[in-house]
C-alpha cells in the first residue's frame, strides 16, 4: 500500500486491521505491535496511535475484528444448512477451530491475557454471544450450550490438542469429529430437525 495514496479513517483502520491480522497469523501475536504493522501498510507509528490509542488496543480491535470475520462466516455457512443449500455441521466446527488453531485466535487471546489485558476478550465474547443470540432465534437458548462448547473445545484444541491427542492416541481430527456431533445432537434436541442441523 503507497504512502502517498489518502484513506479514509475507516479504510485507514481497517488495512492497519488486516495487517495486524496476517503478521498474527504469519509470526504470532507477539509480532503484532504498532511498529510492526505500520510498516506492513506503509504509514507511521502515529498515525496507528491515533487509531488505537496503544499495542494492546490494536490487539483487542484485532480480536474483535478476527470474531466478527470468523462470525460472519459461521452465520452464513449455518444459515445455508437451515435453508438445504450446504453448510454442514463438520463446516462450522472446521470454522471454529481454525478461526482458534490456525488462524491464531488462542494465542491471541492467551497472549493479551498474559500481558494483563484483562477485559482483552470482551469484544470476542461480545461478537460469539451476538451471533449465537442471532441464530438462536428459533432454539429458544437450546443452542447456547453446544456453542459454549464449541468455542471451549476449539479454544482447548488449539492450545493442547496436538500432544494431547498424541498421547491419548486418538486422530488428530477427533476433538473435531466430537463437537460436530455435538452440533448435529443439539440441533435435533432444539427441534430443527437433523436437515437443518447447525
Amino acid at each position: 500500500m503507497s504512502i502517498r495514496k489518502r484513506l479514509t479513517q475507516e479504510e485507514s483502520r481497517l488495512a492497519a486491521l488486516e495487517a495486524a491480522r496476517a503478521l498474527l497469523i504469519e509470526l504470532g501475536p507477539q509480532a503484532v505491535t504498532l511498529k510492526a504493522v505500520a510498516t506492513r501498510i506503509g504509514r507511521t507509528h502515529a498515525n496507528l496511535l491515533h487509531h488505537f490509542g496503544s499495542a494492546s488496543g490494536l490487539q483487542k480491535a484485532l480480536a474483535e475484528y478476527h470474531a466478527e470475520q470468523v462470525c460472519e462466516v459461521i452465520a452464513e455457512t449455518v444459515k445455508s444448512n437451515r435453508a438445504g443449500e450446504g453448510g454442514s455441521p463438520r463446516a462450522i466446527v472446521d470454522l471454529a477451530f481454525d478461526a482458534f488453531d490456525r488462524e491464531g485466535g488462542a494465542a491471541l487471546a492467551g497472549w493479551m491475557l498474559l500481558h494483563g489485558n484483562e477485559d482483552a476478550l470482551d469484544p470476542l465474547v461480545e461478537v460469539i454471544h451476538d451471533l449465537v443470540s442471532e441464530l438462536d432465534e428459533h432454539g429458544g437458548g437450546k443452542m447456547r450450550p453446544a456453542a459454549h462448547a464449541l468455542c471451549m473445545m476449539a479454544l482447548g484444541d488449539a492450545m493442547l490438542g496436538a500432544p494431547l491427542t498424541r498421547s491419548l492416541g486418538l486422530d488428530r481430527d477427533s476433538a473435531r469429529e466430537t463437537a460436530t456431533q455435538m452440533l448435529v445432537d443439539a440441533a435435533i434436541v432444539a427441534g430443527l430437525g437433523p436437515a437443518e442441523a447447525c
